[in-house]
């Protein structure tokens, strides 16, 4: 399947692995670029030796592509970034925030770069400073989310750039991926099906809860403070809802709630953790390896019949700009 993603980013699979903070390292990412999609190391707020090492032990995995994500408000963004040019990493992914003061460095580097965006304003606006596609995040996904669906945002930002578009949020599977194809995406991204693949080094309980998990079992914490974010049902979350909730709360014990609670998911404490996930967690049933779980995505999304996912691409690539809206 070949598509304008897959040819400018060098991978066989249009299919890119979302980046989970305390979740997408070197053993994931490794796995999914050498099973020919584009693994991503979450940079988050990790200490640059780690990020060096994970791009060594993913790059000794596979002599494929393999991506980092910055999430550029670490403070200490501008020197994550200064590694990854020197570390000539082949994808640069970003979020919270905007990447114009690297990203000529960057592609001096050799590095493709990849903002995530949540409207089409801002997928124009990175596409003007230099980005070579976008991934076009719905409020589906899990961790960190927009305002806009997946549905309404995708064509919208297809319509408003010319470069290629990858579709993240509600899709774990080939028939959501042929629907973002639909919309115009030419790759998806993918990061609540990879939660559960053997290569993802989550406690066992994390992979199970995701696993279990319905359609209406994600819940939106956050948005009084402006920074919602979507995860599983559990203690933890609903206890962080009812304290916002209440407008005698101190903001300070909130934040004392969060400190830490993304790493006791990750290590297991499925009661107090906040188990961030999407809400496509309703359609993963089973754990598979990573290159199970995307050959069985592109295999069902082929299977769909009528035009291909290679057709679908291509009619997007060769719309007019007056088509797409401009």
């Amino acid at each position: 399947m070949k598509t304008r993603v897959t040819e400018l980013l060098g991978i066989e699979h249009p299919v890119i692995q979302g980046a989970m903070a305390w979740v997408a390292n070197a053993s994931l990412a490794g796995a999914v670029s050498e099973a020919g999609g584009l693994g991503i190391i979450a940079a988050g707020a990790a200490p640059l030796a780690w990020i060096e090492e994970q791009v060594r032990i993913a790059r000794s995995m596979t002599d494929r592509p393999i991506g980092v994500n910055v999430m550029l408000m670490n403070p200490e963004a501008p020197e994550v970034a200064k590694l990854l040019a020197n570390l000539k990493v082949d994808v640069i992914t970003t979020g919270a925030g905007s990447p114009s003061a690297y990203i000529d460095m960057w592609k001096e580097a050799g590095s493709k770069v990849v903002p995530v965006v949540a409207s089409s304003a801002l997928a124009a606006r990175m596409e003007r400073l230099g980005a070579d596609a976008v991934v076009a995040e719905g409020c589906e996904a899990g961790g960190h989310i927009g305002e806009l669906t997946t549905m309404a945002l995708v064509p919208a930002v297809c319509d408003a750039v010319s470069i290629p578009v990858i579709a993240a949020g509600g899709i774990a599977d080939g028939r959501t991926m042929a629907a973002a194809f639909a919309l115009g995406a030419e790759g998806v991204q993918v990061g609540t099906r990879f939660l559960t693949v053997d290569e993802c080094t989550v406690a066992d309980a994390y992979k199970d809860r995701v696993i279990a998990a319905k359609d209406s079992d994600t819940i939106v914490t956050g948005r009084a403070g402006g920074h919602p974010v979507r995860g599983l049902k559990n203690a933890f979350s609903r206890n962080v809802r009812t304290l916002e909730a209440d407008p005698s709360c101190d903001p300070r014990e909130l934040e004392a709630l969060y400190a830490g609670s993304l790493r006791r998911a990750v290590e297991g404490d499925v009661v107090r953790g906040s188990m961030m996930a999407g809400q496509s967690a309703g359609i993963v049933y089973e754990r598979k390896t990573a290159r199970e779980a995307i050959s069985e995505m592109i295999g069902q999304a082929e299977a769909l019949g009528m035009r291909s996912l290679e057709e679908l691409a291509q009619a997007n690539a060769d719309r007019t700009p007056m088509q797409r809206g401009a």
